[in-house]
C-alpha cells in the first residue's frame, strides 16, 4: 500500500514539475543581460530633458556672445530748407547732412553683462548636470522595479508550483483514504489563488519592462541583471554627519546667487548715462561748399535714475542668499533621511534575506515532508508555505527599498562638476 501510495504521488509530482516548466517557459529567453549602466546611457541619449537641457546651454552661449556685443552705430541723414517759399523753393537753398552716431557705453555695462551672461551659463550647465542625475535617478528605479518585479514573478511561479504539488499529494491522500476531501478543496483553492497571484505578477512584469523601454527609448526583451538587486553592504556604513557642500543642490543655488550679484553689478552699471558722439558731413546746395560737424549726446537721469532698479536687483540678491540657506539646511536633512532609510532598508534586507528566509525555508520543506508521511496535518503545510511565500516577497520588498535609497542618497549627494567641464 505505501508503495502503490508513493508510486501514485511520484507520478503527479512529475506532471506538476512539467507544468510549471512549461510556465517559467515564458520568461524571457537568456541573453546578454542589459545592465544598469547601458540603461542610463540609453535614456540619456534619447531621454527629452536632456535634449532641452543641451538646447539651453546652446542658447546661454549665444547669450554669452550677443552681452559681449558693443551697440551698433547709427547713420543720420538731413536735408534743411527744402519746398519753402522764396529762395527756399525746391531745393536751390537746401542743406543736406549726413551723419554717424557711435553710442559710448560709461560704467562697465557690457562687462556687467557678460558677467551676468557667464553666471547664467554657470547655472545652466549645472542644470544639464541635475538633469542627468535626475535621469539616473529615475532610470535606476525602474530598472530596479522591473528587475524585482522579474524575481517577484518567478517567486510566484515557484509557489504556483508548489500548491500544484500541494494539491496531487492531497489527492493521493484523498484518494488513498488518509484525508479527508475538504484538504483536496482547500488545496485547490490555494493551486488557484498561487496562479492568480503568479499572473499578476506577470502583468506587473510587462509594465515595468514597459515603463522601463519607454525611458530608455527602446523595447526591454532581454534579461536584466539581477546583481542590480542584491548588491548589499556587509554591514551599515558609518554614522557621518551629512554635508551638503560639494552637492548639486548646493552648487545651483550658489549659482543662483552668483546670477543676482552679476544682476546688483548690472543695475548699477546702468546708472551711469551713456553719451553717443556722431562726426557728420553738410553740404550746402545754393554755394556748393561742404563743412563738418561734430555732435554729442548725454541723457539726463532726471526721471529714472536706476535706483529702483538697483534695489529691486539687491532684494532678488538678498532671496537667492537666503534660499541658499535654505537649501543647505534642506539638503542635509534630506540626505539624513535617506541615509537612515538606505541603513534601515539594508538591514531588512540582509535578515529577510538570510536568517529569517533560510528559517522558512527549512519549516516549509519540514513541513511538506512531515504533510506526505502524514505526520502533520494540511493547515500546518499551508501556514508554512504561506509564511515562505511572505518572507520572500518581503525579502524583494526590502532589496527594492534598499536599492531605491540608495539611488536617492547618490542623487542627493552627487558632487557637482568642475567649472568648465
Amino acid at each position: 500500500m505505501h508503495r502503490m501510495f508513493a508510486a501514485l504521488l511520484a507520478a503527479v509530482s512529475c506532471v506538476s514539475v512539467a507544468q510549471a516548466q512549461d510556465i517559467v517557459s515564458a520568461v524571457p529567453s537568456a541573453g546578454p543581460p542589459l545592465t544598469l549602466d547601458q540603461a542610463v546611457a540609453a535614456a540619456g541619449g534619447s531621454a527629452p530633458a536632456a535634449d532641452a537641457a543641451r538646447a539651453d546651454i546652446t542658447a546661454a552661449e549665444a547669450a554669452r556672445t550677443v552681452a559681449g556685443l558693443r551697440p551698433n552705430p547709427t547713420v543720420t541723414t538731413e536735408v534743411e530748407n527744402v519746398v519753402g517759399t522764396g529762395p527756399y523753393s525746391g531745393f536751390r537753398g537746401a542743406e543736406m547732412t549726413v551723419g554717424l552716431s557711435i553710442p559710448i557705453e560709461l560704467g562697465g555695462k557690457r562687462s556687467a553683462r557678460i558677467a551676468v551672461a557667464d553666471a547664467r551659463t554657470t547655472r545652466v550647465r549645472l542644470a544639464a548636470a541635475i538633469t542627468e542625475a535626475d535621469i539616473r535617478l529615475q532610470v535606476t528605479e525602474l530598472y530596479i522595479n522591473a528587475v524585482a518585479a522579474d524575481r517577484r514573478l518567478a517567486t510566484a511561479l515557484d509557489q504556483a508550483r508548489i500548491a500544484s504539488e500541494a494539491l496531487n499529494a492531497a489527492r493521493v491522500r484523498v484518494r488513498a483514504g488518509r484525508a479527508s476531501p475538504i484538504e483536496e478543496q482547500r488545496a485547490d483553492v490555494t493551486r488557484l489563488n498561487a496562479e492568480a497571484a503568479a499572473e499578476n505578477a506577470r502583468r506587473l512584469l510587462d509594465a515595468a519592462r514597459l515603463n522601463l523601454g519607454r525611458r530608455i527609448g527602446r523595447p526591454v526583451t532581454g534579461q536584466l541583471d539581477p546583481t542590480a538587486l542584491d548588491n548589499l553592504p556587509a554591514t551599515n556604513g558609518p554614522r557621518l554627519t551629512p554635508i551638503a557642500e560639494g552637492t548639486l543642490a548646493l552648487a545651483a543655488a550658489d549659482a543662483d546667487l552668483a546670477v543676482a550679484d552679476a544682476g546688483v553689478r548690472l543695475a548699477r552699471s546702468q546708472r551711469t548715462p551713456d553719451i553717443t558722439v556722431g562726426p557728420g558731413v553738410r553740404r550746402f546746395s545754393e554755394s556748393d561748399d561742404t563743412a563738418a560737424l561734430f555732435s554729442i549726446s548725454v541723457p539726463i537721469p532726471l526721471f529714472n535714475s536706476g535706483r529702483a532698479a538697483v534695489g529691486q536687483a539687491s532684494a532678488e540678491r538678498n532671496r537667492a542668499e537666503a534660499q541658499r540657506r535654505m537649501t543647505a539646511l534642506d539638503v542635509q536633512q534630506a540626505i539624513l533621511d535617506v541615509r537612515t532609510e538606505a541603513d534601515n532598508a539594508g538591514t531588512n534586507a540582509r535578515t529577510a534575506n538570510g536568517p529569517a528566509l533560510a528559517a522558512a525555508q527549512e519549516a516549509a520543506r519540514i513541513a511538506r515532508i512531515g504533510y506526505r508521511e502524514g505526520k502533520f496535518g494540511q493547515l500546518d503545510l499551508l501556514d508554512a508555505e504561506r509564511t515562505l511565500a511572505e518572507i520572500r516577497l518581503a525579502a524583494i520588498d526590502a532589496l527594492v527599498a534598499y536599492q531605491n535609497a540608495r539611488a536617492r542618497l547618490e542623487r542627493l549627494t552627487a558632487p557637482a562638476p568642475e567649472q568648465g567641464n
